[in-house]
């Protein structure tokens, strides 16, 4: 046999494409973002070409400046803040649970939220939907963290596996939309009326006063989100893999549903339950960069184009605007169908 004096050249390998594609998705994702922004804001009853929105944004108009900064930006950054918040808690679910309806709206952890904002607003009657929104806030928390703490102890044994937890939180999420009906059915019908309209999820009230204090809350917890990322990975790869890298699985896992209900009860206390986002994000970030598992930055860019665009629909879509969280369940509805099918067809 004789060697091959001309041999092939090889071909360059493959192994920085994917940074290289990941850095392309992350800046158009981040374009798309700023282009959409911008028109968002020119949106309206009081409708701004975008030279006259930048313009605006620099303070150089009296009343388009007003229209821009107090009026309009609140609800565009409200936008972004809650859907990239959304999307991450739904990629640290899916990520622990590896498998894609594991999402804290799928789960029960939104309607355990909710559930704890009608007990304090509604069921103990201390606070009002308009003033109560420590008391909201709070009622958020405890009701997405003790959810969270019930689907987790329910699904344990011996350690929790993905698909009992997404079962078990289905079952759970059916029981608690009961008892929020009984709650809603036993408050005043004003009461009633009130918090069942905030319940479809809504961006129309928001101000600075509900998007500043939901940012410094977002940056308070980005620490300890920084600091799960690592376990996450080694999470990915199975108990066994990362107890085997130094890792304590459950500790490690009960910290992650923790900041995934608190990013998840944040955006429920200020803006109600939001639908789908939480699922669709972290799956169309993962496929549009291509990577082996949801990307944590690109789950939220994508979670905040998602809101941003079904904000937008919700306003113009119809002669008189609708909640977002309606546009979000028709587009989370055909995406789930669209997943379905396509799970059933690889199977």
């Amino acid at each position: 046999m004789t060697a091959d004096l001309h041999p092939r050249p090889t071909k360059p390998p493959r192994l920085t494409h994917r940074p290289v594609r990941s850095m392309l998705v992350g800046a158009g994702l981040c374009l798309a973002l700023i282009i959409l922004s911008i028109i968002a804001l020119g949106m309206g009853d009081y409708p701004l070409s975008p030279p006259e929105v930048l313009t605006a944004l620099t303070g150089a108009g009296d009343f388009d400046s007003t229209v821009v900064l107090q009026w309009r930006l609140p609800r565009i950054t409200a936008a972004l803040v809650f859907g990239a918040a959304l999307a991450v808690s739904g990629a640290l679910f899916q990520t622990l649970t590896r498998n894609p309806l594991g999402s804290p709206d799928i789960i029960g952890f939104s309607t355990g939220a909710y559930t704890g904002v009608l007990l304090a607003t509604v069921g103990i009657g201390g606070a009002t939907l308009a003033n109560g929104l420590i008391g909201t806030a709070l009622g958020a928390l405890i009701g997405g963290l003790g959810t969270a703490l019930l689907v987790y102890f329910l699904a344990y044994r011996q350690g929790v596996q993905g698909f009992r937890l997404i079962v078990v939180g289905i079952g759970v999420t059916a029981a608690l939309h009961a008892v929020n009906s009984w709650i809603l059915l036993r408050a005043q019908t004003e009461t009633a009326m009130g918090a069942a309209i905030w319940g479809a999820g809504s961006l129309g009230l928001t101000s600075w006063a509900d998007v500043l204090p939901a940012i410094g809350i977002v940056l308070a917890v980005l620490p300890l989100l920084l600091m799960t990322v690592r376990p996450l990975r080694q999470l990915e790869l199975g108990d066994d893999v990362a107890a085997s890298h130094g890792v304590k699985v459950e500790p490690t896992r009960l910290v992650i549903l923790g900041v995934g209900v608190l990013l998840t009860a944040l955006v429920t206390a200020a803006t109600g339950p939001i639908a789908f986002v939480a699922l669709a994000a972290p799956q169309i970030a993962r496929l549009v960069a291509r990577s082996p598992g949801i990307p944590l930055v690109h789950s939220a860019l994508m979670g905040a184009l998602v809101l941003l665009g079904s904000d937008m629909i919700a306003q113009q879509a119809l002669a008189q605007p609708i909640p977002v969280g309606m546009v979000t369940v028709i587009l989370g509805g055909g995406y789930l169908a669209a997943l379905l099918a396509y799970q059933a067809r690889r199977d």
